[in-house]
């Protein structure tokens, strides 16, 4: 059975299509917070964030006829958002240690409500966190990917992908910990 996508700004890409700036206005005003916080979580750089979402938006709307509507612009836009922050992540030469040869534990199940701390404090822990922590845990988590598409995006293997996930899970959590007791 095949998937079908129906999006609701089919009219407003259209337009776009067309040229019309009022059209290209209108998917920004619907986009640019939810694209600009998936920038940020990935780069914890406001500058660059914003680089981020200009171009990504020059590159949707130069490309608009490129877009075949097999998902919503959304998730297309989010894609061309991803991919760009990447980039910027490589320009910084950030580096995933390959750990393909060490095993990694499986991941432990929490009971409810033994892990609550306020959003604040996972966003300012995250973003302590190395680049590769935080770009893969901000992937797998805040952006639903799994780590199959994870090491594609990244241009990593899956075991680095989880053994990165397992890492910054830790790692956060002792950030938010040594937070905690100060």
């Amino acid at each position: 059975m095949e998937t079908l996508y129906i999006d609701k700004h089919q009219a407003l890409v259209q337009e776009c299509r067309l040229g019309s700036r009022k059209a290209q206005f209108e998917l920004y005003k619907l986009y640019a917070k939810a694209m600009y916080n998936t920038a940020q979580r990935i780069l914890c750089h406001v500058a660059e964030a914003e680089d981020v979402l200009q171009e990504a938006f020059l590159e949707a709307f130069s490309r608009i006829t490129d877009f075949r509507g097999d998902t919503t612009f959304g998730l297309w836009l989010k894609q061309i958002v991803i991919n760009k922050s990447i980039n910027y992540l490589r320009k910084r030469k950030m580096e995933f240690v390959s750990t393909d040869a060490i095993d990694v534990p499986e991941e432990e199940e929490e009971e409810d409500g033994e892990l609550q701390p306020r959003v604040e404090e996972i966003k300012k822990a995250m973003e302590l966190l190395p680049d590769g922590y935080r770009v893969v845990i901000s992937l797998y988590l805040l952006e639903g990917y799994d780590h199959e598409e994870i090491a594609h995006i990244l241009k990593i293997s899956e075991n680095t992908s989880r053994s990165q996930y397992m890492r910054a899970k830790i790692k956060l959590q002792r950030l938010m910990e040594k937070e905690r007791s100060q």
